[in-house]
């Protein structure tokens, strides 16, 4: 018999089977604040799993279905996968074959106490000549939107007022270039996930730190915690110089549906 798979409409109730696992992207799925939770059961599921933007989350008990699952309506050709054990990984290999290529990420500790808020002001305030930060506002938003390098600065938000009352960001312009920015790819109840692009052409100059910085102290400033996940050994680099320590790294699977 084929295993149905459905969005819960009460996400909280696979909120057991993700409980050790410190990522916020899950906690706006179980928090209906973002994305959404896929079971194989409505009300009480053994297998879930927690899909926002290109980043699905694997949990319980290890299912093909899920693991072979596309959301109704979802255009997407590319999805990151996190097993939540080596099962679980082993499940996505035998769905997906040599469309799921193993890659590294690491995990970044989640604490408030870690930024140096001088040293913060100084980094944002570093930036070349004739570059400006400037907030993220409507116009911003669409630029950023209708961009290719820029997109996920703001691409997981329906549209302007929806990223207007859950995101935050900056954008590093130079004369009216958005050359970089750092914008939150989702929002939990407590915070964002930081989300950091550099236009090919204008990488290596610091603009990353600076407007990363910039988004860290609006952050704090607001009370919000600013997580941050790193794809690579760049991006954990560029998380301590802001004031990040690594946890941990962890396996995920790049794969083209």
């Amino acid at each position: 018999m084929e295993q149905l798979i459905s969005r819960l409409q009460k996400p909280q109730c696979a909120a057991a089977l993700f409980a050790e696992w410190e990522e916020t992207l899950i906690w706006s799925c179980l928090q209906g604040v973002m994305g959404g939770v896929y079971g194989d059961h409505p009300k009480e599921p053994a297998s879930a799993a927690a899909i926002l933007g290109d980043f699905c989350f694997l949990a319980g008990k290890p299912s093909q279905a899920l693991a072979s699952y596309k959301p109704e309506g979802s255009s997407r050709d590319f999805i990151i996968m996190i097993p939540q054990n080596e099962a679980w990984g082993r499940a996505i290999l035998e769905c997906w074959g040599k469309k799921a290529k193993e890659v590294t990420r690491y995990a970044v500790k989640k604490d408030p106490d870690v930024f140096d808020r001088k040293k913060l002001l100084e980094m944002a305030s570093r930036l070349p000549e004739g570059c400006v930060i400037r907030p993220i506002d409507q116009e911003l938003y669409l630029r950023c939107r209708n961009r290719e390098w820029s997109r996920d600065l703001v691409g997981q938000y329906r549209n302007f007022a929806e990223y207007e009352r859950l995101g935050l960001g900056f954008a590093v312009l130079k004369g009216n270039e958005i050359i970089a920015g750092a914008s939150s790819y989702s929002a939990y109840q407590e915070g964002i996930e930081i989300q950091i692009d550099t236009r090919r052409d204008h990488r290596r100059k610091g603009l990353a730190r600076a407007c990363g910085a910039a988004l860290i102290l609006e952050c704090r400033k607001r009370g919000l915690y600013p997580s941050w996940d790193a794809q690579n050994p760049e991006s954990l680099a560029l998380a301590r110089q802001l004031g990040y320590q690594m946890s941990h790294p962890y396996t995920a699977y790049e794969v083209l549906l």
